[in-house]
Order: structure tokens, then C-alpha cells, then sequence
């Protein structure tokens, strides 16, 4: 384990804490953001109205596809933010991804972004991709924002991807977690009095915290496609994984859950200064290929 790598990172991340204005916020996580990769090509797409980019590594398979929704609390995060995490991911599954600028709040709250989601992933459809080709995946919100899309997609009766990865996921709006109080204090990523504010901020005034698209800690999850979730032991966001995991397995879904022992939330941000990060994002690409491979 590279105890120097992740104890620097940790070390960095506590002394800049994410916060100030929301305007500032947002541009602190998108400076956060790694270079991304000469080689990848990366275009803009307008896919049903929604922005996003097709990342295209060198030699990828132009028939599969990730559907990738970021993190950010639904209020920041960017393409920006992820842009070379995304690339990389596509890269270790030999594929093409689609990165999705979903609408966030609280210019644009619930069901916004799922709605654009769910847009996004019909596009892929319209577009040609075969359902059992795509996988959508997403950090932090976007992890929940994966479990949201897949529910609404089932819901609405459209034909479901091959799979799902979800890292480090968000799906309890409340943070009612147990994780949430055990391990607040050794998380240097997330802070916990921002949580709840950033889940009211999501539904907006007089919304449903306990949605089950917006909060799939509530969610049927019965029928859907296999389930990977990664989370590190070092998340006040651990009990979401947990949850997760057991609720999927619960309704009959394949789910795997792994934990990566002191990993912060979504350490695959920092893969270019962390093996694990590019440790987890090759695990990631070998669960994509194994999902869309027939």
C-alpha cells in the first residue's frame, strides 16, 4: 500500500477545504482537476439537449460505451472536474465515454438531473448503441445519480444498460448513515455539515429527501443490471456502499461490493499521484469489459 501517496493527498486536501460561496466552490473542485492524457480525443456532443464529451482513447472499441455522471453534491462537479479521470476509465476499459453535463442545483433542482440522465442514456441508444454495450458509472452524487438513472430507466420501461459502477455513491440525502458520525473525522475530503445542506439544496424547498430516484436509499432496486461499488474505509459516505450493496443483493441484484483500505472519497481523482486511484479505474475497466463483452 503507497501509505506516503494517500497520507500527502489526505495532508492536501485538509489544508484546502472545500468551501466559500457556491461560485467558489465550484471553481476549487474543477482546479482540483489532473491533465488529461495527449492522446485521448475528446469531442463535444449535444445529446438530447444535453452537454457532453465523447472520450475516444486510442484503439478503443467504438461499439461500448460508459455513460459517466460526476460527482459534486449535485451542485458542483463539471466535465472539467472529471475530465481526465473519465479518460482514463475509458482507457482501462478499452471503450468510448460519454461524459454527461447534467443540470445542477440550485439553479436547476430534482429531477433535473435525472431527467437529463435518462436523456443522455437514450441518446446513446438512439445513436446505436446496444443497451448490453453501455454502462453508466458515476463518483459521489453520480453514483447515486447511476443508481437514480437505472431506477428511472425500469421504471419507465426502457431496456437497461449491461451494468452499473458506482464510486464511493451517495444515496442518502439525509446522511443517516453510521459512517457519517464514525468517521467523520478521518475523512479529509467530505465534510459532513455539508452534506445535508447539499441533499436539501439537490430537492429544493419543500422537496422529497426520501425520492427514490433522487435518494436510492429508498429505491426498488429489484431487476437491475449488476452493480459495481468501490468505496474506501476512509468515508463519512462508507455506510452508503454498504447499504447499497446489501439493499441490491436484497432484491436479487449481482452487486460487488469492494472496500479500499485508506482511500478517501473517490481517491481515483488523484490516479495520476496514487496506484491505488489507478489501481481502482484498471478494476473498473476490468468489470466493464466483462459486462459488455457478449
Amino acid at each position: 500500500m503507497s501509505n506516503s501517496e494517500i497520507e500527502a493527498i489526505a495532508e492536501q486536501l485538509r489544508a484546502n477545504p472545500l468551501g466559500g460561496t457556491l461560485e467558489e466552490m465550484r471553481a476549487q473542485f474543477d482546479d482540483m482537476a489532473g491533465e488529461v492524457a495527449a492522446d485521448i480525443d475528446i469531442k463535444p456532443i449535444t445529446a438530447n439537449g444535453v452537454p457532453c464529451e465523447l472520450h475516444m482513447p486510442p484503439g478503443a472499441d467504438a461499439d461500448r460505451i460508459i455513460m459517466y455522471v460526476h460527482g459534486g453534491g449535485y451542485v458542483i462537479g463539471s466535465l472539467k472536474s472529471h475530465r481526465a479521470m473519465v479518460a482514463e476509465v475509458a482507457r482501462a476499459a478499452n471503450c468510448r465515454a460519454l461524459a454527461v453535463d447534467y443540470r445542477l442545483a440550485p439553479e436547476h433542482v430534482y429531477p433535473a438531473a435525472v431527467e437529463d440522465s435518462i436523456a443522455a442514456y437514450n441518446w446513446l441508444r438512439s445513436s446505436g448503441y446496444a443497451p448490453e454495450k453501455i454502462v453508466i458509472a458515476g463518483d459521489s452524487a453520480g453514483g447515486g445519480l447511476t443508481v437514480g438513472t437505472l431506477v428511472g430507466l425500469k421504471d419507465q420501461g426502457f431496456p437497461l444498460p449491461a451494468a452499473g459502477v458506482c464510486i464511493s455513491p451517495w444515496i442518502d440525502l439525509e446522511a443517516t448513515g453510521q459512517s457519517y458520525q464514525t468517521r467523520k473525522d478521518i475523512d479529509p475530503m467530505v465534510a459532513y455539515d455539508l452534506i445535508k445542506p447539499m441533499g436539501e439544496t439537490y430537492v429544493g424547498p419543500g422537496g422529497d429527501l426520501r425520492a427514490p430516484t433522487a435518494c436510492p436509499l429508498y429505491a426498488d432496486l429489484s431487476g437491475l443490471p449488476p452493480l459495481l461499488i468501490q468505496v474506501g474505509s476512509a468515508e463519512v459516505l462508507y455506510s452508503d456502499s454498504e447499504s447499497l450493496a446489501n439493499n441490491a443483493r436484497a432484491a436479487g441484484v449481482d452487486a460487488t461490493l469492494e472496500e479500499w483500505p485508506d482511500m478517501v472519497h473517490v481517491w481515483h481523482l488523484f490516479f495520476q499521484n496514487l496506484s491505488e486511484g489507478r489501481d481502482a479505474i484498471k478494476r473498473i475497466g476490468e468489470f466493464v469489459s466483462e459486462k459488455t463483452a457478449t
